[in-house]
């Protein structure tokens, strides 16, 4: 058996932790250099550099004049999806859509803050975003779905897929059928750290957008990195990770068979079974040959890459608590709080973007068609990040309104502060010579 990674974790010394913390995308210098003359190019030359980077990288047959996918196109993928398929897209877009209307803010709140003082919320669609859906290591339609779906809630007006073309130049039929169910027409054959710059810098096809959202591999994190003063590049969701988290209640082979989910996306993805049951750990060890055998042969060398490198394995610790220490460390991406008893873990968690509990909500249910989003920030950046939701295709104005029996009582305390802050235009505003002019006024 290949040797999966075995972490002894009262036995390691600080730095050994710290670099359990790692991922694969932390440390980007290798692709900021490759990725940023692919920018330049197609800031400079438009649909011409996507053509090209098209043929050259993704070895697919596109050409400058066919980057955007047609009305045909989109009809013939419904042709070519199968009836099953297509019920599970639409069973997945259903939740998803329940999910997110319910997220979605009021368009208006005001509250009275003093008798006659008026503040409160206005909330607007953010007028075009670009959903990134990746392919290199697979098709996600779930990605087209979690992604345009609460887009559509929001009702961003001018929405745009970027996707990368397989070897003869379509996009995948799936991608296209949950495109269109969830509400979107526009789909561009471009992907990578070129179809960043395509929407950020806008080409003769592909219009600009003001931000966009969806995971990618390190050269669109890299890409939306360097970019990120051109276009809002969203939460960072880079490569998949996944921490199972399990105590002594659920047997090791049903903990490493969802510690695979997130593993098989590719060598880049980061998984770990965290336990403090040395039973459920060996458990694990040895089902996990068994797993990999009904796999496919590609899905195995990744999450064999995974597991047995520096980004995966088994986390054996000497408590539960010391267990809840380091998920709360890592921040993961996918958590999975595997046991009879989630909720008696539930409040010991603070960091990570998505919490599953129990032994029937594995990653793949969340993928494709609970409801929450599984667009998620990894890295670590569930610290300071959610899930992408409907809030994060739509912006916040403050709305205020004083109106004149309130307006002394707020005037002399901003004049006040103003003064002792020393802006003399902050306080004449609201002097005297305000009310002068109101008094002209009426």
């Amino acid at each position: 058996m290949t040797d999966v990674s075995f972490h002894d974790y009262a036995t390691l010394d600080a730095e050994a932790k710290a670099a359990l913390l790692r991922r694969s995308e932390t440390d980007l210098s290798g692709f900021m250099d490759k990725v940023a003359p692919i920018l330049e190019a197609v800031r400079t030359e438009g649909d011409e550099a996507l053509a090209r980077f098209g043929r050259t990288l993704d070895k697919a047959d596109v050409t400058a004049a066919g980057l955007k996918v047609t009305e045909a196109e989109f009809d013939a993928a419904f042709a070519l999806v199968d009836d099953s398929v297509k019920e599970s897209i639409r069973f997945g877009i259903d939740n998803i859509r329940r999910f997110h209307e319910e997220q979605k803010p009021e368009a208006m709140w005001l509250k009275e803050i003093r008798p006659g003082a008026f503040a409160g919320d206005r909330f607007t669609p953010i007028q075009s975003v670009a959903l990134y859906v990746p392919r290199g290591k697979g098709s996600f339609p779930s990605v087209t779905m979690m992604t345009a779906v609460p887009a559509v809630v929001a009702g961003v007006p001018h929405l745009a897929i970027v996707t990368p073309p397989a070897p003869d130049g379509s996009v995948d039929a799936a991608t296209l059928v949950a495109a269109r169910l969830a509400g979107v027409e526009t789909v561009y054959k471009v992907g990578g750290a070129q179809a960043v710059a395509a929407v950020a810098y806008g080409t003769q096809t592909v219009r600009p957008a003001l931000k966009i959202v969806g995971p990618g591999s390190p050269w669109v994190v890299a890409a939306k990195r360097l970019l990120s003063g051109v276009i809002d590049t969203g939460l960072p969701a880079g490569p998949s990770e996944v921490m199972i988290l399990a105590d002594d209640t659920v047997h090791g082979g049903l903990a490493a068979l969802d510690l695979l989910i997130e593993a098989e996306h590719g060598p880049d993805s980061s998984a770990y079974l965290v336990t403090h049951s040395r039973r459920v750990a060996e458990e694990a060890l040895a089902a996990l040959p068994d797993h990999w055998a009904k796999m496919s042969e590609q899905r195995v060398a990744f999450s064999k890459a995974v597991l047995t490198g520096r980004t995966g394995g088994i986390v054996l610790t000497s408590s539960i608590e010391e267990s809840y220490a380091f998920v709360n460390a890592y921040a993961p991406e996918h958590l999975e709080l595997l046991s009879e008893e989630p909720f008696l873990h539930l409040g010991h968690i603070t960091e990570a973007a998505e919490i599953l509990m129990g032994t029937h909500t594995p990653v793949s249910i969340a993928n494709f068609s609970l409801g929450p989003n599984a667009v998620l920030p990894t890295s670590r950046w569930a610290r300071t990040f959610g899930p992408l939701s409907v809030t994060d295709f739509v912006k916040r104005s403050s709305i205020g309104y004083v109106t004149a029996p309130a307006y002394p009582e707020f005037a002399r305390h901003s004049h006040n502060l103003a003064l002792y802050e020393g802006f003399s235009s902050h306080a004449l505003a609201v002097s005297p010579l305000r009310a002068r002019y109101l008094k002209k006024g009426a």
